[in-house]
């Protein structure tokens, strides 16, 4: 049985969200912060349709999704104007999970196969609201695309018997006790479109109401249950706060049975606050909200460790971690995580280049260009190769240590982080 997913979605046109494909009438100026909102209410996904038409166009579309994709704390799938393979690698380049073609353009189903051998079956999606459309190329369909966007919510029944893929349903008004005849329907996976953007802050109400009702949906399922855990004398337990990209310590806090049953039900961490005696969601004042990745107990059942996805600050100073008040350390060579030397290295390159330092190589390359800087990257790129073909790793070592580092100026000449580098990464 599919899990049911509540996907709301962004018609993008000119900048600002729309009311639909049919409708341009501007229902928020800020994309963003309709992603907010939706990280915020418990969306499983995001569907952005790019409605633009010219190429420039489209590509300042592609800008806004790169900033709606690393704000999205749900998975991204990008659709529209999509009119050669290179759009596809767009999509996917500016952080989309999915890209989808659509099957109303010939040009859409003549790249399929290309485009699934190239990317990945997982990758490609395809719209289309006419469910003959779907039978006539069921055998490419099966091979190549790994799910569909229905458009058309009264093709339920002809999609099921034209092509057996999961798929999503865009609704765009239908009464919400009739999503669970539409999701009771073998083959879909979810509903999108203004049904679930009208009602984003049902979205956790709904899926109570689907549990009820045996219906999957994506939620944390708990392991251990709050009569399991030990707690201290206040009948409370420590939970520790980790990001869950760089390991580092955010900060530390308690939960009792109402926090530990809240952070599981919205995947928001939220807390018990001693001072206050109340409950406390994490960034419900701030906008600083930490976005539950995974939850352990300790050997002993006494302590939570915490992965999250933090926005902002985690201090309430404004640091990004509480513990950054040094008491002692010991002046020794000590393994360094990767990730904080490449942040590392990369904050001083980013600082040379807001705060030219004279005699800086770095300063000199930037003063030089972009020319210069590819200039310099290609060579060291062919130093990699040479230093590969002779005995030894030491050379080549040095000579990738010398390419990163000349990586890294493109990077902040381009204005690219590590953090999207291994959010890409990572999705490959």
């Amino acid at each position: 049985m599919l899990v049911k997913k509540f996907v709301p979605c962004i018609y993008l046109y000119n900048g600002h969200a729309v009311r639909r494909l049919t409708d341009t009438s501007v229902v928020e100026t800020d994309p963003l912060r309709l992603v907010h909102l939706y990280n915020e209410n418990g969306a499983d996904g995001l569907v952005v349709f790019d409605m633009s038409q010219e190429d420039q166009e489209h590509e300042d579309a592609l800008d806004i999704i790169k900033e709606i994709c690393a704000a999205a704390e749900m998975e991204v799938t990008g659709a529209g104007n999509i009119k050669r393979l290179e759009d596809v690698k767009k999509l996917l380049y500016a952080g989309c999970r999915r890209a989808v073609l659509d099957y109303t353009k010939d040009s859409n189903i003549a790249i399929t196969k290309e485009a699934s051998q190239r990317f990945g079956r997982e990758k490609i999606l395809v719209s289309c609201d006419n469910a003959d459309n779907l039978a006539e190329n069921r055998e490419l369909l099966e091979s190549y695309v790994s799910g569909l966007i229905l458009l058309n919510p009264h093709q339920i029944r002809a999609t099921m018997d034209a092509v057996q893929l999961p798929f999503l349903v865009e609704v765009n008004q239908i009464a919400l006790n009739k999503l669970m005849e539409i999701f009771a329907y073998e083959n879909v996976c979810g509903v999108t479109g203004n049904t679930i953007n009208d009602n984003y802050r049902d979205i956790l109400a709904l899926k109570g109401l689907c549990k009820e009702n045996g219906v999957l949906v994506e939620t944390f399922e708990a392991a251990l249950q709050w009569e399991d855990l030990k707690k201290n004398s206040d009948g409370l337990i420590p939970v520790i706060i980790q990001d869950h990209r760089t390991g580092e310590v955010l900060m530390m806090a308690y939960m009792n049975e109402e926090a530990y049953g809240h952070t599981l039900r919205t995947g928001r961490m939220t807390y018990f606050s001693r001072s206050r005696g109340q409950l406390w969601l994490k960034g419900e004042t701030s906008g600083h909200f930490q976005y539950l990745k995974s939850l352990d107990a300790d050997c002993d059942m006494d302590t939570l460790l915490a992965r999250v996805s933090q926005v902002g600050a985690a201090c309430h100073t404004g640091a990004r971690s509480c513990f950054f008040n040094g008491i002692v350390r010991k002046e020794e060579e000590e393994t360094a995580n990767p990730l904080q030397v490449f942040e590392e290295v990369f904050d001083v390159i980013k600082d040379r280049k807001l705060h030219p330092k004279e005699g800086s190589y770095t300063n000199y390359l930037f003063d030089k260009g972009i020319d210069k800087i590819l200039k310099k990257l290609g060579e060291e790129a062919t130093e990699i190769v040479i230093a590969a073909k002779n005995p030894g790793s030491n050379e080549v070592k040095y000579e990738m240590s010398d390419f990163l580092y000349h990586m890294m100026v493109l990077m902040a000449e381009k204005g690219i982080s590590w953090e999207e580098i291994t959010t890409e990464l990572a999705n490959r």
